[in-house]
């Protein structure tokens, strides 16, 4: 984490590749606008999501999945039969994705254990899921919700360290949590704080295991354009795009700690491997690393004062 070094040490770091360095930048306030179109309430979230993963890669066919979506949601009311309440419709979900028949042509969606965390981009394509039938901890979710709400459920995203899950409300008012990856299966706040702890702050302040709302819902699926930008070494479109998922989600842990990264990952491209002491850096270059040190420390702060731990994952 780069709050750990002074920066004379920040300059001694291994460069990134040239590739990384040399390549064309994106406009940071036109990659800002882009993705503060996310959050106009006309979106829903498959439009959210389709919208990013095509910013991510323009090859992406929206109107083909979008058309695949409407069309597996029709099934599914179907096979729920008419009148069916969210039990019926609950059920018909699960059974529609997960259990092999002719309505998926005998190919159920499995999770990926190749690539559980969607840590390969294209394996966070909505896209690719509904061709492979193979998901992560990113896509099956968020397949699970879309379907259930185009079929009338009331569903939103939830997070827990480097997870995102489903929280269904019946229709008696109460909550659960669904396990997109183990067949949409009912699960409690207790396995997921055994399985990927957490602190009880970062509980408490609503970071893990909490419903989140349509805008956050939104911040967390337009992430994944963080990820993009970092393995491109964009480092100011991540900090663009970070600031305005954080205007919107306050409280996103892993947007601040993205930010961090992304202030720590400055640093490297424009003073590792260019300098070898601090007496050769320019003032104006020392007072920008200054600043950026500095910005890096205070994402950490803030992400820490909301109980994110390192061991959560995703620092840099």
């Amino acid at each position: 984490m780069m709050r750990s070094f002074s920066i004379a040490i920040i300059i001694l770091l291994i460069p990134l590749t040239a590739a990384l360095a040399q390549s064309p930048r994106p406009d940071p306030v036109a990659v800002q606008r882009q993705v503060e179109a996310l959050f106009e309430p006309s979106r829903d979230l498959l439009n959210v999501k389709l919208a990013v993963d095509a910013m991510v890669d323009p090859s992406v066919n929206t109107t083909a999945v979008r058309s695949m979506i409407d069309r597996m949601a029709a099934e599914i009311s179907a096979m729920a039969g008419k009148d069916a309440d969210s039990t019926a419709k609950l059920d018909a979900l699960k059974r529609y994705l997960y259990e092999s028949g002719p309505w998926n042509d005998n190919r159920s969606f499995q999770y990926d254990l190749d690539d559980p965390l969607g840590e390969k981009p294209a394996n966070r394509l909505l896209q690719r899921y509904l061709t492979m039938r193979r998901g992560n901890c990113i896509t099956m979710p968020i397949l699970f919700l879309v379907l259930g709400q185009r079929i009338g459920l009331t569903m939103t995203l939830a997070e827990a360290p480097l997870h995102v899950f489903v929280k269904y409300t019946d229709e008696d008012g109460k909550v659960w949590n669904l396990e997109a990856t183990s067949g949409g299966g009912f699960t409690r706040d207790a396995w997921y704080r055994r399985k990927l702890p957490m602190s009880d702050r970062a509980v408490a302040n609503g970071v893990y295991l909490r419903a989140l709302s349509h805008e956050e819902a939104t911040a967390l699926i337009a992430a994944f354009l963080i990820e993009d930008h970092i393995a491109k070494g964009e480092f100011e479109s991540v900090i663009a795009v970070s600031d305005v998922l954080l205007r919107h989600y306050p409280n996103f842990a892993y947007g601040l700690v993205k930010k961090g990264s992304a202030y720590s990952g400055l640093l490297r491209r424009e003073l590792a491997g260019k300098y070898t002491r601090m007496d050769d850096v320019p003032p104006e270059m020392k007072a920008k690393a200054d600043q950026w040190y500095g910005q890096n420390m205070e994402a950490f702060a803030k992400a820490e004062s909301l109980g994110w731990r390192p061991q959560d994952g995703q620092i840099e």
